[in-house]
């Protein structure tokens, strides 16, 4: 049996969702191989006989429950052979990317340990929740041996889009952009805010670009769904660029050494901009630029930048925690562990209004080539049409 949701009108025609052909397309998983799902929640009690169906603002938590587990119990978990099909809350971390806590709740009420009854026991963990969990979920994949993935900010758009794609298909388009794009030197992003002009490059010595692809068929590893894109863990990385924060602000940040090392006024909220500076005096490493991104699929606009930042022609940039994209910053370098976060800076039409990225460009084998314009693509283009 396969679940299955009605597709949403799009210029791109997507399959229905179904649960099994994404479990098998990411994990290609093996005959009795035990699968459970993870959600937060303010309270992980609440999910004690799933009381957090009750409350409409968990709409993340409903869609794991509706979609995930139900699917996996009417009729996924006999058709690929899997056992287990729990479900499991933990209490909400308050941001991207903060190590798990311990705890957990089962709906028959029991409090469990993730190190001790869940991560040892399962085979394949599906993560679906408020907060990104990647970070810390790929390293307990690491140290128990599981995969997984996580599905941060799950809504309908996203099942009946970057959920419904075929992931060989988009591994095998990400695998053309990674090499046309793997060991460039450096990439530079020119960005417009009104009639200001602003400048970041970034250095990254010719490192291996690396593929976000869906595909998790190996040994210990964690995929980001839905996925599709190019990165990099930068080098180093010199100049300017714009951000916009929850509440409309917008700031100028200055990078030097790799880091932003002073936010700025633009315009909005000035209280906004010094509790961002206050936070990069107390802990620098919180303005470490720790990810250049480059979306490669054709998608909806999703509202969540998990789905967003997938979309070829956007580009966003990432401060801080780095240790699951191949970095150095890991959790117990920064001065306060609520820092420990990753955050994405997404450059969209739809989510930095009044933000363009008039051009990106990419110096490699000593020529230079225009990525991105006004968020068209222009050399990715050439090459997924190679």
């Amino acid at each position: 049996m396969q679940t299955t949701l009605n597709p949403a009108p799009t210029q791109t025609k997507f399959p229905p969702f179904s649960l099994a052909r994404l479990l098998r397309t990411v994990f290609n998983p093996s005959a009795k191989e035990g699968v459970c799902i993870l959600i937060d929640l303010p309270d992980p009690s609440g999910v004690k006989d799933f009381a957090f169906l009750e409350n409409p603002q968990f709409s993340i938590q409903r869609n794991a429950y509706h979609y995930f587990y139900r699917g996996l119990r009417q009729g996924v978990l006999e058709e690929l052979g899997l056992t287990g099909g729990e479900l499991f809350a933990y209490k909400m971390t308050g941001g991207s990317n903060l190590d798990l806590p311990d705890e957990a709740w089962a709906p028959d009420g029991r409090r469990l340990s993730l190190s001790r009854d869940i991560y040892p026991h399962y085979k394949i963990i599906l993560c679906i929740s408020t907060f990104s969990a990647t970070a810390p979920l790929t390293a307990f994949a690491r140290q128990y041996g599981f995969r997984g993935a996580t599905l941060h900010g799950l809504n309908e758009i996203i099942l009946n889009s970057g959920l419904a794609v075929d992931y060989n298909e988009v591994s095998r388009l990400a695998e053309k952009l990674r090499l046309g794009m793997t060991r460039a030197d450096w990439i530079e992003i020119d960005f417009l805010v009104g009639d200001r002009k602003l400048t970041l490059h970034l250095d990254l010595g010719k490192q291996e670009a690396q593929k976000s692809h869906g595909l998790c068929l190996g040994g210990p590893d964690v995929a980001n769904l839905p996925a599709g894109e190019i990165y990099y863990v930068p080098t180093g990385a010199e100049g300017e660029f714009p951000l916009r924060y929850e509440d409309g602000t917008v700031g100028l940040m200055t990078v030097t050494g790799g880091r932003v090392v002073r936010a700025t006024l633009l315009n909005g909220n000035e209280a906004t901009i010094l509790a961002h500076q206050k936070k990069l005096a107390s802990d620098p490493v919180t303005g470490e630029l720790g990810e250049l991104g480059f979306g490669t699929q054709v998608l909806p606009v999703s509202g969540r930048d998990i789905q967003d930042e997938k979309i070829l022609g956007t580009i966003h940039v990432a401060t801080g925690r780095s240790d699951h994209l191949g970095g150095h910053l890991t959790p117990d370098k920064f001065a306060d562990p609520k820092n420990a976060t990753h955050d994405d800076i997404l450059f969209s039409p739809t989510k930095t209004p009044g933000i363009t990225v008039t051009q990106a460009r990419m110096f490699r084998d000593g020529a230079l080539k225009i990525l991105i314009e006004d968020y068209k693509p222009i050399h990715m283009r050439e090459l997924l049409d190679a």
